[in-house]
């Protein structure tokens, strides 16, 4: 087999802020497999600082990857050797999922690949000034969206509680679904406050009010506060079985969040799920800023999965050099239209 990769760099149409910082620009590494008449190819979702896997030898690992897949009779022994690189482990496993595939490009064929279904995704609004954030606001509501998450943790928590104050006096909980992400914004010390607001604004759930690795402290949080709290980059960096389960029973959060690109793929996204469900633990998936075809994988995936909850699958349309695809939005839903091509000329082996 003949195996090469590629980095092609995403521009995003404007800034997206976090209380990380600005994204401008977005890398990604595609995987390419060459064998029997057939090809493959994956995507590596790296976010910088944020991976777990973000390293200085990332692309020595890719050219490491590339030549022991030239040299290997079966490639899916390379997948357990890939743990502690999980966007590379869940490229490849795209890669030989797509090779696998009767139709290019249509890893997890369904109802929803078809052209028959669409999934339920949530309206991202990113931070920045309060104006900004109204304007983003209006539009995913003229767009349809039923479930609206938004980024806090930037700019003054005041501005950010008074936007949410808004919705709610607009919109009621059965009308409209509100989470917020706040990517580890806040102190233990005094989120508290900021929770029983959230709380009687009836919002669905917060993402990582805290920053990652303070089990003690988030604990304490999920298990004597009633808002909901959801992990996100807590699961980042967590690779053996036994520290996931040691993870999930101290904490014990109410949801949990699946990257696929953060955690090695689907067959280890879906450990997660299984171990989250067997302690009663919610559970959805979102996307990590890939481009249209790591979006497209994902929410093929998240269709047979069944989930109940809304995706976070509605993120392609950030860039300005995506990809032409078969994929749409559809009045606040994921579409996927068979007939429509992929245009993937842009990526160059």
């Amino acid at each position: 087999m003949k195996a090469s990769w590629t980095k092609y760099t995403l521009n995003l149409k404007q800034p997206a802020g976090t209380s990380r910082g600005v994204l401008k620009q977005k890398d990604s590494y595609f995987i390419r497999l060459d064998g029997e008449g057939k090809t493959g190819l994956g995507e590596c979702g790296l976010l910088r600082g944020l991976s777990a896997d973000d390293r200085p030898d990332y692309e020595e690992q890719l050219d490491a990857l590339c030549e022991d897949l030239a040299l290997t009779e079966v490639p899916q022994d390379l997948l357990p050797k890939l743990e502690e690189w999980p966007s590379i482990q869940a490229g490849l496993e795209m890669a030989l999922l797509d090779l696998e595939a009767e139709e290019p490009h249509v890893l997890f064929p369904s109802d929803f690949t078809d052209g028959y279904e669409r999934q339920a995704i949530n309206g991202l609004i990113w931070m920045g000034d309060l104006d900004f954030m109204l304007a983003q606001l209006e539009e995913k509501i003229a767009k349809g969206f039923l479930v609206i998450k938004m980024k806090i943790g930037a700019i003054a928590i005041e501005d950010e509680l008074s936007i949410l104050r808004k919705i709610r006096e607009r919109f009621g909980p059965h009308e409209l679904q509100l989470r917020v992400d706040a990517n580890g914004a806040f102190d233990a010390n005094n989120v508290q406050g900021i929770l029983d607001t959230l709380y009687d604004l009836k919002i669905h759930s917060i993402e990582q009010p805290i920053k990652k690795g303070n089990w003690s402290s988030m604990a304490k949080l999920c298990q004597n506060h009633q808002m909901p709290i959801a992990l996100d980059e807590e699961l980042i960096g967590i690779f053996k079985r036994e520290d996931k389960i040691k993870m999930l029973d101290t904490i014990k959060p109410r949801y949990i969040i699946l990257k696929p690109s953060f955690l090695g793929g689907f067959k280890k996204s879906e450990e997660w799920i299984d171990l989250a469900e067997e302690r009663g633990i919610g559970w959805w998936v979102t996307s990590a800023l890939e481009s249209n075809y790591g979006l497209s994988a994902i929410a093929q995936w998240n269709y047979n999965l069944y989930g109940h909850l809304a995706s976070g699958l509605g993120t392609g349309s950030l860039y300005t050099n995506n990809f032409d695809s078969p994929l749409h939005l559809v009045r606040g839903t994921i579409a996927f239209d068979p007939k429509l091509e992929w245009d993937l000329s842009s990526l160059e082996f």
